[in-house]
């Protein structure tokens, strides 16, 4: 049993991640905060022995309390993207501070979240954990109660509403696909120092099953460990566009053996591997 301080220091250590989670899922700074409150009072009524990944439990636990609350928001005219700080909660160890709040609404860009709030609940979810935080579409399947296979097309579909909407940063496809090239040509050339540069220090890769029984293990956490994996390979890939996302494909004869998709933000955040013939054969592919 994890004792009651060692939980909420460890909660602490997640505050940030899911204050960025709930500021993108709802677009303002108070109801960000209440949400992540509102995560922390869950998590001190859970059973915490039956959580194996706690930064996994939270983020999905923050997204659905945003899910909540967006599905049953009144008609009320909404500010989405204010820049207002958020009152104080006294529960909060860290008085919040507004100019916090206002760096933390300009990192997130405005465009951004006005593009978000046109996107319904269950997209805008899928979109924010997946595409934003490498959320798996298993994890998030579990919360919408959709298939993987379903929560993916919902991402596809959110994925080019957000591009159509206008080109921000943070989901700009000319500079993901120029941090994906990057990375593959570093993988063929065996440069392990810029494949680790160029991933997060927390990305996470995952694989299907049939990819796993290829070699490349079911999921791989870390930039030394994935840039491990990476190092002196990539020498069949193409680069091409997975479902929307940068990615890449190796070719078999005429067809597609194995797809990647990344999942970019500053820096790799996530990697999918598919190579599975029925998923592959879902999948919207532009090799090139």
């Amino acid at each position: 049993m994890i004792e009651a301080d060692v939980l909420a220091r460890r909660f602490e250590e997640n505050r940030s991640r899911l204050r960025a989670v709930a500021h993108r899922m709802l677009g303002s700074g108070a109801e960000a905060e209440d949400a992540v409150q509102d995560t922390w009072l869950r998590l001190s009524r859970a059973d915490v022995a039956g959580i194996d990944n706690l930064p996994g439990w939270l983020t999905t636990t923050v997204g659905r309390v945003c899910l909540d609350r967006l599905r049953t928001r009144t008609a009320r005219p909404e500010q989405p993207w204010d820049t207002a700080a958020p009152e104080p909660d006294p529960t909060d160890s860290a008085p919040v501070d507004p100019e916090r709040e206002a760096m933390l609404t300009e990192s997130v860009g405005r465009a951004l979240l006005v593009v978000l709030d046109t996107l319904a609940p269950t997209e805008r979810f899928v979109f924010v954990l997946h595409d934003m935080f490498a959320v798996s579409f298993e994890e998030i399947a579990a919360v919408v109660d959709r298939s993987p296979a379903a929560v993916r097309q919902i991402a596809s579909r959110a994925r080019r509403r957000v591009h159509q909407g206008g080109t921000v940063r943070e989901t700009d496809p000319a500079r993901q696909r120029r941090v994906v090239e990057a990375f593959l040509a570093a993988s063929r050339e065996g440069r392990f120092d810029d494949l680790v540069s160029l991933l997060d220090p927390h990305v996470v890769m995952r694989a299907d099953p049939v990819a796993a029984a290829l070699g490349s293990a079911a999921e791989r956490r870390g930039s030394a460990v994935i840039a491990g994996f990476f190092n002196g390979r990539a020498q069949g890939a193409s680069p091409a566009y997975v479902d929307g996302m940068p990615g890449a494909v190796v070719e078999l004869g005429e067809g597609v053996r194995l797809a990647l998709s990344f999942i970019v933000t500053d820096r790799i955040i996530g990697i999918e591997v598919v190579a599975d013939p029925e998923q592959l054969a879902t999948l919207d592919l532009i090799v090139g």
